[in-house]
């Protein structure tokens, strides 16, 4: 495997872009410069992350989450 990330990943286990060897190597996020902890899926191409939105939940029990907008920079996080 390389040590490339997809354009796309999702944390949710239920979405078709999720990757779990990915996930468990530890993928960190750049948004508009800063680091993103709460980051559920990204797009690099299209320029968007979704976020929690607080503790809401959807009628399923599912986190609510929020679209943003801007530069996006995955990484892979080291274990120093």
């Amino acid at each position: 495997m390389t040590d490339t990330l997809p354009d796309r990943l999702s944390s949710n286990p239920d979405s078709p872009y999720y990757n779990e060897e990915l996930l468990a190597k530890g993928v960190g996020i750049r948004f508009n410069g800063a680091e993103k902890t709460n980051v559920d899926e990204y797009c690099v191409s299209e320029g968007w992350v979704r976020v929690a939105a607080g503790s809401a939940k959807d009628r399923f029990g599912n986190p609510m989450t929020i679209k943003l907008k801007g530069k996006v920079e995955p990484y892979f996080q080291t274990k120093a």
